[in-house]
């Protein structure tokens, strides 16, 4: 899940990448309120599920606070407990495969100007759905020992015994 902001809107998505199921809303901010929004609507897809497993950026808004500041506390409780979280590192954008159909949305419709937000917003869940119903999924192109390899300056950082991980 990501989110991709323009000067009058943002984009909040997510992806299956194993079966191609899409989720998105266009909002006219990005806020912890269209965060926590988004969240319960994404909760609500997956009826049955115990726990989703996220993979998002470290944004401030992308994290439970959203969920208490914007819904009751029963309802904020019940929603975080839906959830298993995977932040990205910083500057590892490339290991959220939402980034991949932000480059497509980008490259159908995002990357010209658009006159309204109501068109815009129109646009973009058409080309979604469109997407949805295709099933398009993502071939993910990272092994852990590749992301690890291209991570190690950030585990170096951390703790320099993680030098073990840099290929030879």
């Amino acid at each position: 899940m990501n989110h991709r902001n323009r000067s009058d809107c943002a984009l909040l998505a997510s992806i299956e990448p194993l079966t191609g199921k899409r989720f998105a809303q266009v909002h006219g901010q990005k806020t912890k309120k269209e965060y926590a929004i988004f969240m319960k609507e994404l909760a609500n897809q997956y009826p049955e599920a115990t726990k989703i497993r996220l993979v998002q950026d470290n944004l401030n808004t992308h994290n439970t606070n959203s969920f208490y500041e914007n819904l009751p506390a029963d309802e904020a409780f019940e929603l975080a407990q839906r959830f298993d979280f995977f932040y990205t590192p910083k500057s590892a954008s490339w290991l959220n495969m939402i980034e991949i159909e932000f480059s497509a949305l980008s490259k159908q419709c995002l990357n010209r100007r658009i006159p309204t937000k109501e068109l815009l917003k129109k646009e973009i869940l058409i080309i979604v759905k469109k997407r949805d119903n295709q099933s398009i999924k993502i071939e993910w192109q990272f092994s852990i020992k590749k992301a690890r390899n291209n991570l190690n300056r950030h585990y170096d950082k951390v703790n320099v015994t993680n030098s073990k991980f840099k290929e030879i």
